[in-house]
């Protein structure tokens, strides 16, 4: 944050101030297209340059559009020596990102809307002030923004009147970063109401789908959807894996495990009771909307890759196999 209005004394108030909104020195703050087109030429990496752009391209410093010179130095440096190495998020992972787990924490039903909003491509229009103080920054949520904004969390596609911004996510390294925050965010929320997570997970092992259904329908409801068809279909399908895995694990007594091998392949989600109850439960995501056509889809994998008789030979005496697809905030649960 600026160095403002922290004295009586205006001194040092006094410093011409060049924010990442004003046009003198942009190019300095990062990488230019051309800049990261010569590195990546110069390695030999060209081919790898629209991911690279994805990724870690989309902050706005003024006019000039630049890239996080971290990540492209990083992504570089591990390409050459691995071709396969998918992009990852080099600088979200050196910073507490303590602004964005508080801005959850105070978020209303309207935030909860506008993060969303974000996660899926859109944009939010928002009053910017960057003069604030760090004493400031938890006097309204839109103080948070604003941080977020300055820090690079945020960036700016148009001027709006009334020192007003159209604001987006800079590019897929900073929509992981949100996703994954939103989820630790959700499974740190609902933990809270044990008496409600322990109703749902009853209904696994007693075969109720019909609960199972309209109590994960609901937490979806409470949540934060991941639609944008930008977003991979497996990295939506985490989203909600995580979930589930979060509420199924807080069952002290079973053993859940998540992408273990079993079978002729890995399941979603293993759970080992001590009733020796077995359940394989496999996930989709549905893009065309069609649930039940997902729903198939899981449990034939789970016949096809034998995933049940993993369970068996550990001891499990019944087993049950559960379809589970998604659909941004609905979901249908079927059983095998």
């Amino acid at each position: 944050l600026r160095i403002f209005k922290e004295s009586i004394f205006t001194g040092l108030n006094n410093l011409n101030v060049m924010t990442i909104s004003d046009p003198y020195f942009c190019d300095g703050f990062g990488f230019t297209e051309d800049e990261v087109m010569e590195l990546l030429n110069d390695y030999g990496l060209d081919d790898f340059h629209d991911m690279v752009r994805d990724w870690y391209d989309g902050y706005q410093f003024g006019d000039t559009s630049v890239y996080c010179p971290w990540d492209v130095i990083k992504y570089a440096q591990i390409l050459l020596k691995d071709k396969d190495a998918e992009p990852e998020n080099y600088w979200a992972n050196t910073s507490g990102n303590d602004l964005i787990r508080r801005l959850l924490k105070k978020a209303n039903q309207s935030t909860r809307n506008e993060v969303e909003q974000l996660i899926n491509g859109g944009t939010i229009i928002k009053p910017i002030r960057q003069e604030l103080t760090y004493r400031e920054v938890e006097d309204s949520i839109d103080n948070i923004w604003s941080v977020l904004y300055s820090t690079g969390y945020l960036t700016c596609r148009r001027r709006v009147p009334g020192k007003k911004m159209e604001l987006a996510l800079p590019n897929r390294e900073v929509k992981a970063l949100f996703i994954e925050l939103v989820k630790d965010w959700f499974e740190e929320t609902t933990q809270a109401d044990s008496a409600r997570i322990n109703r749902f997970c009853a209904a696994f092992p007693a075969g109720d789908i019909n609960t199972i259904q309209e109590m994960l329908n609901d937490y979806l409801w409470d949540s934060i959807s991941v639609r944008d068809t930008a977003v991979r279909r497996n990295m939506k399908e985490n989203f909600y894996h995580g979930m589930l895995l979060g509420f199924l694990r807080s069952q002290d007594s079973w053993l859940v495990k998540s992408n273990a091998e079993t079978g002729e392949g890995y399941s979603d989600i293993s759970i080992q009771t001590p009733e020796r109850v077995g359940m394989v439960i496999e996930l989709k995501y549905a893009d065309d909307g069609n649930l039940e056509a997902a729903c198939a889809e899981a449990l034939n994998q789970i016949e096809e890759k034998k995933y049940a008789e993993g369970l068996k030979r550990r001891g499990m005496k019944k087993m049950m196999k559960y379809g589970i697809a998604f659909c941004e905030k609905e979901c249908m649960v079927v059983m095998a």
